[in-house]
């Protein structure tokens, strides 16, 4: 009997973890290594695999109507190590997959170190992976090893791009005026796990509000260090301060938004509010949504009071901000996720320019799926095949491969945008993205009709 040399997996965050998994599942042995906690970094608090910064990472379960929703639906089809303990971890954010984050890490790191094919190595790997290791997943995120990113910058011939990712306070509940703030969900939506009472909703007046947008906007921020000054924010996640920079009424149309909120004390329609999710199985802290920040400590805690119900808040974390790296993948990487320049390394996760937990999962699962193959040998290439364009997966990989432009690549979040138009469109814009959706599921299920194990 044949033994496989181990495919190296460097990184055990989500999409470290996923590649390992969906690698292991098809029969080939695996070794992750993460270097914490030998090395931490600026956003991790735990040596724990998986960790995830916030409970609603997630975000939208609803595959018939959102694209990350579906893309969850298409990872659980796809046997998603990281789904399934999502789902078992669960906790109520409306139409929201929200998870108890210490519980879903202890459970993806448990399920890694059971499996006979996967060895964890907590060691750090300096600069380039050893010219030996044939077959190498670099799934280091957002913050990956100075050592390690120069290393690769090296071979790639271009400079990566970075950015800044914020991340929001977290408040314990006990220190919640529910005399003033009232649990509901937009429109009352339930979702996995939830009621549709499942936030926490801090109402503002008209004076309330404008005050807050003063105090946002002449409070002390970071300072950020020479080599920060000139890195971008992703759109997708912009600091509370930064929007309400470009207008008073910019918090109102995003994270503040007032509307499917009714006061449940007064029956009043406010003006804006700020809306937490619960953040852990205990449900004794809960997240301020949208609220990531490059405010001060100090800053933060005075300001955040000011809010109605929180005047009394504690913070079990406040806000911080953090650089974000991730490579021009159009340019460097070919259609399989592999460095043009040196094939034999293969990369997962934010690194490749996708954004969001779920994406960067997304990505994992393919990386791991590929390598598999590779290792497996030509009957398993032949048989992996790349999802097709029309499925979540496969808009999604499309997308950082082939698809976007390498002059003014950013980070992606999966979105219906990404998607082939139907042959049809429906006339009523309401059905196009349950359309889009039901296509997808169908062309999931059809490409995982082939896959390595069953071409073996």
């Amino acid at each position: 009997m044949n033994i496989l040399e181990p495919i190296h997996v460097i990184g055990g965050g989500l999409a470290g973890c996923e590649a390992a998994w969906q690698s292991a599942r098809l029969g080939v042995p695996v070794t992750v290594h993460e270097m914490r906690p030998h090395r931490m970094t600026e956003a991790h608090q735990t040596e724990g695999l998986a960790e995830l910064v916030c409970s609603n990472s997630l975000r939208s379960d609803d595959p018939l109507h959102n694209a990350v929703g579906l893309l969850h639906e298409e990872m659980r089809r796809c046997d998603s190590l990281i789904l399934a303990m999502a789902d078992r971890h669960k906790v109520p954010a409306g139409g929201a997959l929200a998870v108890d984050r210490e519980g879903f890490s202890q459970a993806v790191e448990a399920m890694l170190l059971a499996h006979p094919l996967v060895t964890l190595d907590r060691k750090e790997v300096i600069g380039l992976p050893p010219a030996e290791w044939d077959n190498v997943i670099i799934a280091t995120g957002p913050l990956t090893a100075p050592s390690l990113a120069e290393a690769i910058l090296s071979v790639s011939g271009e400079t990566a791009l970075a950015f800044f990712d914020a991340i929001a306070p977290i408040i314990h509940r006990e220190s919640i005026d529910m005399d003033v703030a009232w649990f509901q969900s937009r429109y009352d939506k339930p979702g996995p796990g939830g009621d549709g009472t499942d936030y926490i909703n801090c109402p503002l007046d008209q004076d309330q509000y404008h005050a807050f947008i003063e105090a946002l906007l002449a409070a002390e921020k970071t300072e950020f260090k020479e080599w920060e000054k000139n890195t971008p924010y992703f759109e997708g996640c912009l600091p509370i301060e930064v929007m309400a920079q470009r207008g008073a009424q910019t918090l109102r149309w995003g994270p503040m938004k007032p509307v499917g909120l009714t006061n449940r004390h007064n029956g009043s329609k406010p003006h804006a509010v700020v809306q937490l999710r619960q953040d852990n199985a205990l449900a004794t802290l809960f997240n301020m949504v949208g609220f990531q920040t490059k405010l001060k400590y100090g800053e933060q805690s005075r300001i955040f009071r000011m809010i109605p119900g929180l005047e009394n808040a504690e913070f079990a974390r406040l806000g911080g901000i953090h650089r974000n790296t991730f490579l021009n993948s159009p340019r460097v990487l070919d259609s399989r996720l592999r460095l043009k320049a040196q094939p034999r390394m293969r990369f997962a996760g934010q690194i490749t320019g996708v954004e969001g937990y779920v994406e960067s999962a997304a990505i994992g699962l393919l990386a791991g799926r590929l390598a598999a193959a590779e290792r497996l040998g030509p009957q398993a290439i032949a048989a992996m095949t790349l999802p097709p364009p029309t499925t979540a997966l496969g808009a999604l990989m499309a997308h950082i491969t082939s698809l976007a432009d390498g002059d003014t690549f950013q980070p992606m979040n999966v979105n219906f945008g990404l998607f082939p138009a139907l042959p049809e469109i429906p006339k009523a814009r309401a059905e196009r993205k349950p359309a889009l959706a039901r296509r997808a599921l169908d062309h999931i299920d059809a490409w995982l009709g082939v896959t390595p194990s069953q071409a073996a």
